[in-house]
């Protein structure tokens, strides 16, 4: 079972909270710049197993070559995949891998889904960064998201419903098998 989601990322500067002095505003170089990508991933709350994409835009088509690509890098294994109501997601035009299972969270809830997570990381990680160009960008980014390590995902991504909810799925499975 992963969580998936996705999340854009563009050179308009993140800025967030600074340490300073009483009475002193934070001083930061904010980019103006629009350009933009979005990271797809998957991550496995009880192993920390995990799957990235970076992809231009977020639409079906975008959404059915990351599908395609995580299907076939777990040939071997059915893969619930729990994620929001996007309409990338819910496409009718959207052909889903036979080894792929969408399980789709309430409507406009957001908090639910531990990959969000992953991506509220991310982000305090570029933050009051600045990037040549859309490339510079994607380098860091691509470089920040291989720097995962299966624990500090587990640590991010396990609330500790979904994982019970996971272990006794996995464990009615075993016994009825």
């Amino acid at each position: 079972m992963f969580a998936q989601d996705e999340s854009r990322l563009g050179l308009h500067t993140i800025r967030r909270r600074r340490i300073t002095a009483k009475g002193v505003k934070p001083i930061g170089i904010v980019q103006h710049d629009y350009d933009n990508c979005w990271v797809y991933g998957c991550i496995a709350p009880t192993t920390g197993e995990h799957f990235f994409l970076l992809l231009p835009t977020l639409n079906t088509d975008q959404m059915q070559l990351f599908l395609d690509a995580f299907a076939k890098a777990h040939p071997t294994t059915f893969n619930l995949l729990v994620l929001d109501n996007s309409g990338a997601h819910t496409a009718k035009r959207l052909k889903v891998p036979a080894n792929v299972g969408l399980v789709f969270q309430p409507a406009a809830n957001p908090e639910a889904n531990p990959a969000e997570r992953v991506w509220q990381d991310l982000k305090e990680q570029v933050a009051w960064l600045t990037f040549a160009d859309l490339d510079a960008l994607e380098r860091e980014l691509v470089d920040r998201v291989c720097a995962y390590d299966a624990a500090t995902l587990r640590r991010l991504t396990s609330y500790p419903y979904l994982v019970q909810a996971i272990h006794l799925i996995q464990a009615i499975h075993v016994v009825c098998s």
